[in-house]
């Protein structure tokens, strides 16, 4: 009993500090983008400057270190435990934001902040336990069933009409554009993630899962998921505010995580009444604290919005030390 203990005492440390990196790894690429944006054409308009940016790729380096922690964190301590502890980085990427890059957030988005926390910490301590996968080819079989099929289908649809369709047109006044591309893609990315993860686990004990041809194809989803993702967050982060931009990628992250390892795991069919109406109350309590974010921008507006997370310029509620609001044209 001792041993274990002593495991959740490792899996809680190990998660606080990655989210300590992940949440820092934020503001360090935005400060990158920023200096990028100065010299060149910006992430949000199209550039890519910013991979000469020393910033940036510190920012990148701790976000791997965070995700690194992450992973060990899991081979500690269970699920249930180390998955809420993710929503620390969205309050410390806040209070760096608030201290190193001058974005102040209104206390209605504070408030925004918290429920999106609570609702999404309620969803994930309730979620079903995974099933234990023995092999890579077990996976596959499972991300190769109808409901799977099309539940990617669906999402590769919407990722396509948003990059082909919506960025070109609302991206730089739509904060959702951006994060929902990284966040869709995110759902995948996770599911061949685990698959990779478990076949590098059955490696190290004696049977090798890279003989198989499933192991290479989760191999080269992640590859691909995690280039697209990288790109949209890094023009998200130089669209918009920082603070705004952690939360609402947290929550639609989680929430189609949770999804899509429920539609590949059939976790849901073991849930009881009261653990399926839990999520859905935290389903709304993140619905809720999404709303009351988009709302904060039209506090003492008296023009028109352009668009969802646009600032307006009287009584901006996202604001920096000198009182100018931050919007998606403010660096232009």
């Amino acid at each position: 009993m001792e041993q274990i203990s002593s495991d959740n005492i490792h899996g809680v440390i190990l998660a606080v500090s990655s989210s300590i990196f992940i949440g820092s790894s934020f503001i360090v690429k935005k400060k990158g983008l920023k200096k990028a944006g100065v010299s060149g054409v910006r992430a949000g308009e199209g550039g890519y400057g910013y991979l000469y940016q020393p910033w940036w790729w510190a920012g990148m380096i701790t976000m791997i270190f965070g995700e690194i922690a992450n992973f060990a964190a899991y081979a500690f301590a269970p699920a249930i435990l180390v998955t809420p502890l993710g929503a620390l980085s969205i309050i410390f990427s806040a209070v760096l934001a608030h201290f190193i890059l001058q974005e102040k957030l209104h206390i209605f988005g504070v408030l925004g902040c918290v429920l999106c926390v609570v609702g999404s910490t309620t969803v994930v301590l309730h979620a079903p336990h995974e099933q234990n996968i023995d092999s890579v080819k077990e996976i596959w079989h499972l991300a190769t069933e109808p409901g799977f099929l099309v539940y990617s289908a669906v999402v590769l649809f919407v990722v396509l009409i948003l990059i082909f369709y919506y960025e070109p047109r609302y991206g730089r006044t739509h904060l959702i554009v951006y994060v929902g591309i990284c966040s869709l893609m995110g759902s995948l990315t996770v599911m061949s993630v685990k698959a990779v993860a478990i076949a590098i686990k059955l490696t190290f004990s004696g049977m090798n899962q890279f003989k198989y041809f499933h192991a290479w194809i989760f191999i080269i989803v992640v590859a691909i998921c995690c280039i697209l993702q990288i790109n949209y967050l890094n023009k998200a982060l130089d669209t918009f505010n920082t603070a705004v931009i952690s939360p609402v990628y947290y929550v639609m992250f989680t929430t189609f995580t949770i999804l899509a390892s429920m539609i590949m795991f059939k976790d849901w069919a073991s849930q009881s009444g009261l653990q399926i109406a839990t999520e859905l109350c935290g389903f709304v309590t993140i619905l809720s604290g999404t709303f009351l974010l988009h709302k904060t921008k039209d506090m003492g507006n008296s023009g028109s919005g352009r668009g969802v997370f646009h600032t307006p310029r009287e009584t901006p509620v996202f604001t920096n030390n000198s009182g100018s609001s931050h919007s998606s044209n403010s660096d232009c």
